[in-house]
């Protein structure tokens, strides 16, 4: 310790015009003592005022830079050490130093700066800002057969990805293409985990992920799944994920989509149709979402469609009704939903029987796959009044809805089983189906989903509860009576803030439901015809003409 001590002082006092053969001796001493005890070491280096020297020692040129860069990466392994450097001014010297050719240099300075930064995104945008990120991709591509050099980019890069603000300066330098190298090359599992870990972050970036592709990525990716696929090791288990987790990210890009497609001709695209069938949970994940993901425009789930993918996911989605896997049952879910989008796609794939196999998972009790659910038969019974019929006349599916319109502590399944329920009657204009919902208890849903914050849904609400009273009034009186619908459609019409479709369809609303006696009562107590007409003056002329036929109604049977 005296030694420590001494060399403490020499330091501060000789670091000037100290020979470099005596300023490396207190060096080393320094070393060691921070290898017996960090942090003491490091709180008596900061006592001395010893960080205020080391700008001054950190020449390019000078040999004893790779020492006090290491001293710098070990003081900052303590976390109250890291602002101390950042005041003496260390960060600039030791970005400069990036530009070095000495790899002993480079190493440690790369190491200084992480373990400064470490945990910290203010500092880290401030490398960022400094122009590190095009240094270092630099460096990797010049020192890629160095292998300490190698990680300690990699873990900077890690660090550095997850800020939104470095994707861009990424995504400008050749970081794919060398990554990519640098994957190609590794051939233990440790090594392909700090790539990957990278990787990730990075193709967050639509303009990476298509870099990332060009650069053969993909290829790689589908190497790695080839070899871990049948291994039952934890590595592979591990890599085999990453590897399939990477493709479907991969994916969620536009244009590195589209390309990967390559109008379903893309050998990619054959591939990881082949991962559904496969009897690997993780690969039948993938390839679900993967498809998923291709599913994202009318052409591609056409072309799917027609080429036999609705059978693959039947079968996969039939092998899990009873095992529960919630992860595979909500993607395969998800690539059904997107295929059923286009209108050319509904009839095939209601005649594939999608909508009997998705009415399976009516069981489920979690939430992602119910949401999932209740969205595919939406979507499947779109202007398909016979199939909107079939399933709106089925009790368990209804009284299922019904139980999850009130999901408060699900609002997506709350919101889509609401909206189910209503394209059921709007696509079916069926009175058997009225009769189901009404006898099931949904009315009173259809009303409340006519106050949601979201046009569509009142829009959708108000179209339906029209058909209802249409189609059966006299059975569907007490429900709407106990809804208080007619002060639902009084503050719609009376609300500015209504859009011109809404106080169109309240008003013919209005028109129907006048049929029912006590309904007519609470039409007349509630003044209807002071908003109505008001509403004859409105800009848009449905409205204006609606208020004025809604108007003689309500004269006539005053």
């Amino acid at each position: 310790m005296d030694n420590f001590c001494e060399a403490l002082k020499k330091l501060k006092l000789t670091s000037a015009d100290s020979t470099e053969d005596s300023l490396e001796g207190c060096l080393d001493c320094l070393l060691k003592a921070l290898a017996r005890n960090n942090a003491e070491a490091s709180e008596k280096i900061q006592e001395n005022g010893i960080l205020q020297v080391f700008p001054g020692l950190l020449g390019p040129h000078s040999s004893c830079t790779p020492k006090v860069a290491n001293i710098i990466a070990e003081v900052a392994k303590n976390e109250f050490m890291r602002s101390p450097c950042v005041e003496a001014g260390l960060i600039p010297p030791l970005v400069q130093l990036l530009n070095c050719k000495d790899q002993e240099v480079l190493l440690q300075t790369g190491r200084a700066l992480g373990n400064i930064c470490y945990d910290s995104h203010s500092l880290q945008a401030q490398l960022v800002n400094m122009g590190v990120i095009p240094t270092l991709v630099k460096l990797l591509g010049v020192h890629f057969q160095n292998t300490p050099l190698t990680e300690m980019c990699l873990i900077a890069f890690g660090n550095l990805a997850e800020l939104e603000s470095s994707k861009e300066q990424f995504a400008s330098t050749n970081i794919a293409e060398e990554l990519v190298k640098l994957f190609r090359k590794q051939t233990e599992h440790e090594k392909k985990e700090m790539v990957f870990e990278v990787l990730a972050p990075l193709a967050e970036n639509d303009t990476i992920k298509l870099q990332l592709v060009d650069a053969g990525l993909v290829e790689c990716l589908l190497d790695v799944v080839g070899h871990t696929v049948d291994g039952d090791k934890e590595e592979d288990i591990a890599e085999l994920k990453t590897a399939s987790d990477l493709m479907v990210l991969l994916l969620l890009g536009d244009e590195s989509m589209q390309k990967l497609f390559d109008e379903g001709k893309g050998s990619v695209f054959q591939r990881v149709l082949s991962w559904v069938p496969s009897h690997n949970h993780q690969l039948q994940l993938a390839g679900a979402l993967a498809i998923a993901n291709f599913a994202r425009n009318d052409g591609n789930c056409i072309h799917m469609v027609d080429t036999g993918i609705v059978q693959k996911l039947l079968d996969l989605l039939d092998r899990h009704v009873e095992d529960g896997n919630v992860t595979v049952q909500h993607a395969a879910l998800s690539a059904l939903r997107n295929l059923a989008i286009p209108v050319v796609n509904k009839a095939k794939l209601l005649s594939a029987g999608v909508s009997e196999e998705v009415l399976k998972f009516l069981k489920s009790e979690m939430p992602p796959v119910q949401f999932k659910l209740l969205g595919t038969l939406r979507m499947l019974i779109d202007a398909q009044a016979e199939a909107a019929e079939q399933l709106g006349k089925n009790v368990k599916l209804v009284e299922r809805l019904v139980e999850w319109c009130e999901a408060k502590d699900h609002a997506g399944v709350m919101g889509e089983s609401n909206r189910l329920l209503s394209a059921l009657i709007r696509h079916s204009k069926s009175k058997d189906v009225v009769r189901t919902v009404i006898q099931n208890g949904g009315v009173k849903h259809l009303a409340t989903m006519a106050t949601s914050e979201h046009m569509i849904m009142q829009n959708e609400a108000l179209v339906a509860l029209g058909l209802i009273a249409a189609l059966d009034l006299g059975m569907a009186e007490k429900d709407l009576e106990s809804a208080t619908l007619v002060q639902v459609l009084h503050k719609l019409l009376s609300d500015e803030r209504s859009a011109p479709e809404i106080k169109y369809n309240s008003m013919i609303l209005i028109c129907t439901v006048m049929g029912s006696e006590p309904l007519h009562k609470e039409v007349q107590g509630l003044m209807f015809l002071d908003v109505v007409s008001k509403l004859r003056s409105h800009e848009n002329k449905m409205v204006a003409h609606q208020a004025s036929l809604t108007e003689q109604r309500l004269t006539a049977q005053s």
